[in-house]
């Protein structure tokens, strides 16, 4: 039980079943917008669920194979590596069985979406081994990476005669936020891992900035977040989420969590990094459950 424990840790798999939610939600949208259906093919749900469960699992692991001594200075006790719970070996190896896996899967989807995992798997590995010290770049990887789910699923319905450019705009949008999101949460990260990122040379926004300013650019990123979510439910062109209040009660809630967030960012000194790092993501889950019952639900 410990071990499957450990395994999950090193690999996240929480993250990728949030993810997979992502590209459940753009799959759902492309499916209603271009085809007036709403639920897409089976196959498709399937392949791009394992595509985003196996990429995320093997480069995680590949992330904590290269961190391990970062995350010991850090003190990063909930990594498994650091723990000793699993070998830097044995996660070496969750790398090289998933990651072609991941690829074999995407590949089956359609020629649209392997070209996007390949991308995206590349950069996934280019950051593990040479992006991570210089954290100005990394931070938007790892937002893009929060990001390209939706538009990877509004790509996985589309048949060989439908282009690319008939993703519906508010994928795009929603992609955008996440990306935002994401970017805030990251820099946050920086400032709680200032002391070791500065032992190990990493560059990153609080050495060039400051915590303080570093903070502040990640408020401010949660809040054009918040204001960008309001778009879908304003916005008359978009058939789903128009004056959808499945959709526009949860997102709210996500809303609020961002903003007492940015708040406690831009008004304490010394943010308790550690909570709210979880309370964001909890707010991130919580945005793609109104996503995710807006495609279904018009109230």
């Amino acid at each position: 039980m410990n071990k499957f424990k450990a395994a999950w840790e090193l690999m996240r798999l929480e993250h990728g079943v949030m993810l997979f939610l992502a590209i459940l939600i753009g799959s759902i949208i492309s499916q209603k917008t271009i085809y007036s259906t709403v639920l897409p093919p089976l196959d498709k749900v399937i392949l791009t669920f394992f595509t985003a469960l196996f990429l995320e699992a093997s480069t995680f692991a590949l992330n904590d194979y290269y961190d391990v001594e970062l995350d010991r200075i850090n003190k990063r006790t909930d990594r498994p590596l650091v723990r000793g719970d699993i070998k830097p070996k044995t996660a070496l190896l969750f790398f090289y069985i998933l990651f072609p896996l991941g690829l074999i899967c995407a590949f089956f989807v359609n020629l649209t979406c392997f070209i996007i995992a390949l991308l995206t798997a590349l950069l996934s590995v280019l950051y593990d081994v040479k992006m991570k010290k210089i954290k100005l770049i990394g931070n938007f990887y790892i937002a893009y990476i929060m990001a390209i789910p939706f538009v990877f699923g509004g790509a996985a319905v589309l048949k060989n005669t439908v282009s690319i450019e008939s993703i519906p705009m508010v994928v795009y949008i929603i992609a955008l936020i996440a990306f935002l999101a994401g970017s805030g949460r990251e820099i946050m990260k920086d400032v709680q891992d200032f002391e070791g990122d500065v032992v190990k040379g990493v560059r990153s926004f609080p050495k060039y900035v400051g915590k303080r300013a570093s903070n502040i650019i990640s408020a401010v990123f949660f809040l054009i977040a918040i204001v960008l979510s309001f778009i879908p439910f304003l916005e008359p062109t978009n058939d789903i989420y128009h004056l959808n209040y499945a959709y526009f009660f949860p997102v709210l809630l996500c809303d609020i969590m961002l903003l007492i967030t940015a708040f406690t960012l831009i008004y304490q000194k010394k943010p308790k990094f550690k909570i709210y790092r979880r309370f964001t993501l909890v707010a991130i889950f919580i945005g793609l459950i109104a996503f995710l019952i807006g495609a279904f639900v018009n109230l």
